[in-house]
C-alpha cells in the first residue's frame, strides 16, 4: 500500500469519527453544534503535549478523550439555556475563541504550532490500523447507543424537549450527556490526527473545517449513522477527485449542500430508503 493511500485511509478514519460524534450530539440529541473543530483541536493539542513530555501513546489518547469531554461539557451547560439557533452562534463563538486563544499561547506554539511531536512507534502503516480499529469502535458504539435508552432519550429531547420531560427524562441531563460524549470522541480524533500529522497548527480546527464537518451530517442524512459514515467518506475522497478545481473546492461542497437540502432533506440515507421503498412497490 503507498503511502498516499495511507494518507487518504488515515484521514477518512479520522474524519468518520469526527462525523459519527458530531451526529451523536445533532442527529441523536437535537443540539446543533458549528464549533466542534475546537473539541477536535482541543484533543489534538492535549495529545501533541503529552507526547512531547512524555512519548506515551495511550496516555495521550486518554488525555485528548478528557480534554475534548471536558470542553464539551462546559458548551453543554451553556445549551442548557440556549436553543436552536442561538446554540449554533454559541457554538460557532466557541470555535472563534479557541482558534483566538491558541494563537495567543506560547505554550502552545502560537501561530507556528507544535513540530517535532515524537512518532507513535507504530509506523504509518501501525497508525493507519490503529485509526480504522477505533473508527469502527466508534461507529458500533453509536449503533448501540442509538438502540439503547439513552439513544431513545436523545431523540425524545431533541425532537420535544418538553414532552421528553413530561415522560420523566431528565433532559439536561441527557443533553449534557449528547455534549460530554459527542466532544469526547471529537478529542479522541484529535490525537488520533497529531499521531498522524505528528505537527499541528490551529487553522486546522477553525471554523470552515467546523462548518465542512456538519456538512457531512446533513448530506449523509443527519441522525442516521451509516448515512453519515456514508458521507464522511465520500466528502474526504471527493476533494482527491476535484485537485484540478480545489480552488472551489468550499463552493462544490455548498452546492452539493444545497442540493441535498432541496432535493432530499432528510440525507442520503433517506433518499436511498426511498428509493428502495419504490422499489420494492414497483
Amino acid at each position: 500500500m503507498s503511502a498516499y493511500t495511507i494518507s487518504i485511509v488515515s484521514i477518512i478514519g479520522i474524519n468518520v469519527i469526527l462525523a459519527v460524534s458530531l451526529n451523536m450530539i445533532s442527529g441523536f440529541c437535537g443540539q446543533i453544534s458549528l464549533g466542534h473543530g475546537a473539541f477536535f483541536g482541543a484533543g489534538a493539542y492535549a495529545a501533541a503535549l503529552v507526547m512531547v513530555g512524555l512519548a506515551n501513546v495511550p496516555l495521550a489518547l486518554l488525555a485528548a478523550l478528557l480534554a475534548g469531554s471536558a470542553l464539551g461539557i462546559i458548551v453543554g451547560f451553556a445549551s442548557l439555556r440556549v436553543r436552536s439557533d442561538f446554540l449554533a452562534v454559541t457554538t460557532i463563538g466557541v470555535n472563534f475563541l479557541f482558534v483566538g486563544f491558541v494563537r495567543k499561547q506560547t505554550w502552545l506554539g502560537g501561530e507556528m504550532g507544535i513540530s517535532g511531536i515524537p512518532p507513535t512507534g507504530f509506523g504509518a502503516p501501525g497508525n493507519m490500523v490503529m485509526i480504522l480499529v477505533l473508527a469502527c469502535a466508534t461507529v458500533a458504539f453509536s449503533l448501540y447507543v442509538n438502540r439503547s435508552w439513552m439513544g431513545f432519550a436523545f431523540r425524545a429531547v431533541g425532537e420535544d424537549e418538553q414532552a421528553a420531560t413530561t415522560l420523566g427524562i431528565a433532559a439536561n441531563a441527557y443533553k449534557l450527556a449528547a455534549f460530554g460524549i459527542g466532544t469526547a470522541l471529537a478529542g479522541l480524533a484529535g490525537g488520533l490526527y497529531t499521531f498522524f500529522t505528528q505537527f499541528i497548527t490551529v487553522d486546522a480546527f477553525d471554523f470552515i473545517f467546523s462548518v465542512m464537518l456538519m456538512a457531512m451530517v446533513v448530506i449523509g442524512g443527519i441522525g442516521s449513522t451509516w448515512g453519515v459514515v456514508a458521507a464522511a467518506i465520500g466528502l474526504t475522497v471527493l476533494p482527491e477527485a476535484i485537485r484540478f478545481v480545489n480552488d472551489y473546492r468550499l463552493l462544490v461542497f455548498g452546492g452539493m449542500l444545497v442540493l441535498v437540502i432541496r432535493l432530499a432533506p432528510g440525507g442520503l440515507a433517506a433518499l436511498i430508503r426511498n428509493l428502495f421503498v419504490r422499489a420494492r412497490q414497483a
